[in-house]
């Protein structure tokens, strides 16, 4: 029995460590600002969650009660990360970043006059 929960256990570490090497490649690899954005929400979240869970399975499993701050992190984590990348998204979608044009040079206002 034990070492069936040191396998279910190693697993479900190594099953987040592989969600949260997902999601810094894809914070790095991602051009656009709303890729990149998805990717460490997304892919983090769920292997930090899993590497908490793991944490927190292998002390009642121990006998030992959970740390609060095992539960306290996990509870922060998922409720913090979809709303700050909501609130993010929704900031640079306001601003439009894609389709804002670029600061005008001195070179490009001296050879476009304003129109009268």
């Amino acid at each position: 029995m034990i070492t069936f929960l040191q396998i279910a256990l190693s697993a479900l570490l190594v099953f987040g460590c592989f969600f949260i090497l997902v999601g810094a490649l894809g914070l790095v690899r991602f051009s656009d600002f709303f890729k990149r954005l998805h990717a460490p929400t997304k892919a983090s979240t769920l292997g930090v969650g899993c590497v908490l869970v793991c944490s927190v399975a292998y002390h009642i499993f121990l006998g030992v009660d959970p740390q609060p701050r095992e539960l306290l992190i996990t509870v922060f984590l998922f409720i913090t990360a979809p709303i700050s990348a909501h609130l993010m998204a929704k900031a640079a979608l306001s601003l439009m970043m894609e389709s804002r044009p670029e600061p005008p040079t001195k070179k490009s206002a001296e050879a476009d006059p304003p129109q009268p």
